[in-house]
């Protein structure tokens, strides 16, 4: 057990997922005897005042933004705890807001923390959106979120739009469909997984079990 219980806060902007993403975290740590409360909240001191942050979603890119954006307080309250080494996950819709702009419906900014844009798919002859399992590549021992995963580890995707002229120190694993495909990426004490996690099974709950554990090195936004 660890010595103390850790919040850990959903983020709730009618980014969708809420739920399964709380009993997603909660079973993760169940498993692996890491004391937590999960929360779904969208109040932002309960967001400066969490151990973790995990910002699920589904959608649209715009529709997400502005969802948050909507809250008064709660996009500078991500951008506060994170800045002060807050470990964030981002889910999906959460990933791709954590790149430079999306391009979906409109040029919308993200937060920045990432290289790249969020733009169309491009996969010839096969269908999008992607939607389903598909293998994850990534180099063991590369990155704590993936530790203990086998070369045979599969996410579960959901999406038409990728991050693209991302950068490859802020790359952890890619998928393949109609060629690489950001999967999972990272930035200091920030993260993000484009496949849900949280319908991932065994892989996924190991990712979340990893998050619970990851201690990482804070590291300011890119310019």
């Amino acid at each position: 057990m660890t010595s103390a219980t850790q919040s850990i806060v959903v983020i709730d902007y009618n980014g969708g997922n809420l739920a399964s993403a709380a009993r997603a975290l909660s079973r993760a740590a169940a498993d692996s005897g890491i004391d937590v409360e999960v929360t779904i909240s969208a109040d932002p001191q309960a967001v400066r005042g969490a151990d973790r942050i995990v910002l699920p979603g589904q959608g649209a890119f715009a529709d997400c933004a502005a969802g948050l954006e909507a809250v008064p307080g709660l996009r500078a309250a991500i951008i506060d705890a994170t800045d002060a080494g807050t470990p964030f996950l981002g889910i999906c819709v959460g990933m791709q807001l954590m790149a430079q702009r999306g391009l979906e419906h409109a040029v919308t900014p993200g937060f920045g923390w990432i290289a790249g844009e969020i733009a169309p798919m491009e996969a010839p002859g096969l269908r999008l959106p992607q939607m389903g399992w598909n293998r994850l590549d990534f180099t063991p021992g590369a990155h704590p979120l993936t530790d203990g995963l086998d070369s045979d580890a599969h996410g579960y995707f959901v999406h038409s739009y990728a991050l693209r002229h991302g950068t490859p120190d802020q790359l952890v694993a890619t998928t393949d469909y109609g060629g690489a495909v950001p999967a999972i990426v990272a930035h200091g004490n920030r993260a993000g997984t484009q496949f849900h996690v949280e319908k991932s099974q065994t892989v996924g709950l190991r990712i979340l079990s990893n998050f619970l554990r990851w201690t990482p090195a804070r590291e300011g936004a890119p310019a």
